[in-house]
C-alpha cells in the first residue's frame, strides 16, 4: 500500500503543474500570443493534463487512506474546482482579453481547494 504522504506529494506536485502551465498559457496570451504562435503549446498542455492526472489519482489515493469511502460535500467542491482548472486550459487563447484575469483566478482557486480540503466544511 502507498504511504500517505507520497499520495500527498504528487497531488502538490499535480496542483504546481496545473497552475504553472496555466500561467504560462495564460501569459503568452496575454502578451498577445496566440495558439498557433507558442512554442511550447505542447509542453503546457501535457503539463496541464500531467498535472490534473495527478492531482485526480493522488487525491482520491488520499481519501482512500484517510478512510473516505462516502464522499463528503467538500470533496464535491474539490472536484469542481479542479473541473474549472481543467476547463481553464481554453480560456487563454479563446479569450484573450480574459488571460490577464485567469493568471489571477488560477492560484486562487488552488488556495480555495486547499482550504476546504484542510477545514472539510460539509
Amino acid at each position: 500500500m502507498i504511504p500517505f504522504i507520497v499520495y500527498k506529494t504528487l497531488h502538490l506536485v499535480g496542483v504546481m503543474l496545473t497552475v504553472v502551465a496555466l500561467g504560462g498559457m495564460a501569459i503568452h496570451a496575454a502578451n498577445g500570443g496566440t495558439r498557433d504562435q507558442s512554442l511550447t503549446r505542447r509542453l503546457t498542455t501535457a503539463t496541464h493534463g500531467l498535472g490534473l492526472l495527478l492531482v485526480l489519482v493522488a487525491g482520491f489515493g488520499m481519501l482512500v487512506r484517510l478512510g473516505g469511502s462516502a464522499m463528503g460535500g467538500w470533496v464535491l467542491i474539490k472536484l469542481v474546482i479542479w473541473v474549472v482548472l481543467g476547463a481553464a486550459a481554453v480560456v487563454p487563447y479563446r479569450r484573450p482579453q480574459f488571460a490577464r484575469v485567469l493568471f489571477l483566478i488560477v492560484p486562487l482557486l488552488a488556495a480555495l481547494a486547499a482550504i476546504v480540503a484542510i477545514t472539510k466544511p460539509l
